[in-house]
């Protein structure tokens, strides 16, 4: 009997189910446009890009230099220094004093800064660890915290740390007050605490605990606060972990040097800035930096339409706009030298 024949002639033709439709965007047939590169597009480009950069660049760093800023340092690492006897005091709270003076108007409204050397914030294990749940208000995490937290989870009685974890139990806790000297008459300076944090990080990260009508005292019972925490620095039982001095620090920075925001000036007599005079700072020392060579500022600054004193913005413009001009100036000689040329004459 003779086998029956194979047709293999359709083997590989899709089926026409399998056929894309026939469109424009299916089959590739869509408009197209690719530019000709050539030396009177290229070389004026980059001739105004370069300008348009050293233009923006200038403007930044004029603006950068135009932000006033006053830094008082109170490490106390040697003696004589500001604060030299609390650094070297291990009892807490101990309390010392800066004056100053202010030849010029300091432009308004004005910010105070604390500033922190060698603390690195970014250290991994430093930075992980927290527990976010605990913080947005979870409360299976506030008895039962993280992890990550370890060994700031429980203290030594094994009761869960509200916050936990390495990060909250460094929180910095020195407390700072300003004092304006007029007329043999001392002035307290009005600082404000409010709005000094991220909106996303007060309104949405950090949230209280609730449970029915509990108060958050009530909630937080059978908690302990953070080991280093020292009694009236952060008190958890009325804003909990909305405090916004919290919410600034748990904000881990990326440079070992950086500063955080503290207060803000802009009230009363002093809301346009800060006038002439003599003035004072007195300082709760609460917060030790000699142990890991550390040291610390306060900083008082202005700002400008951009923000906080910044030249490296504008310094990496004029750089990239310089560097345009010149690659332009190198293409237009090329240009310029070889136009007109053969390829097999070059």
């Amino acid at each position: 009997m003779k086998p029956p024949s194979r047709n293999f002639s359709n083997k590989h033709e899709p089926l026409p189910c399998q056929r894309p439709d026939n469109t424009s965007f299916t089959q590739q047939r869509l408009p197209a446009w690719q530019p000709f590169l050539s030396a009177s597009i290229i070389l004026p480009l980059f001739f105004f890009i370069g300008l348009s950069f050293i233009g923006i660049g200038i403007g930044l760093y004029y603006s950068s230099n135009s932000i006033k800023e006053s830094e008082y340092d109170y490490t106390g690492a040697v003696s004589g220094e500001p604060c030299s006897d609390c650094a070297a005091n291990a009892s807490r709270p101990c309390y010392c004093s800066i004056n100053f003076n202010i030849t010029e108007f300091f432009q308004g409204p004005v910010f105070m800064y604390y500033e922190l050397s060698n603390f690195y914030q970014n250290n991994y294990r430093y930075m992980i660890s927290r527990d976010d749940t605990q913080l947005s208000g979870g409360l299976n995490n506030l008895k039962n915290p993280a992890n990550e937290c370890a060994p700031y989870r429980v203290n030594s009685e094994q009761k869960p740390i509200a916050p936990c974890g390495a990060v909250a139990n460094s929180m910095f806790n020195d407390t700072i007050t300003l004092f304006y000297n007029k007329n043999g008459k001392s002035t307290v300076v009005p600082l404000n605490g409010t709005g000094i944090s991220w909106w996303t990080d007060y309104n949405i990260k950090f949230q209280n605990p609730t449970n029915g009508n509990l108060t958050l005292a009530q909630i937080l019972e059978g908690t302990s606060k953070p080991i280093n925490w020292q009694n009236g620095t952060y008190n958890l039982s009325e804003s909990g972990f909305k405090n916004e001095d919290f919410i600034v620090w748990m904000r881990a920075a990326a440079l070992p040097t950086f500063r955080k925001l503290y207060r803000k000036i802009a009230s009363g007599e002093f809301a346009d800035g800060l006038p002439v005079g003599e003035y004072q700072l007195r300082i709760e020392y609460n917060y030790p930096v000699i142990s890991f060579q550390g040291r610390k500022k306060i900083v008082f600054s202005s700002i400008s339409w951009m923000g906080g004193k910044n030249p490296f913005l504008g310094i990496a413009y004029l750089v990239f706009g310089s560097l345009c001009i010149v690659f332009a100036i190198i293409m237009l000689i090329v240009f310029i030298k070889y136009q007109g040329k053969n390829d097999d004459d070059i």
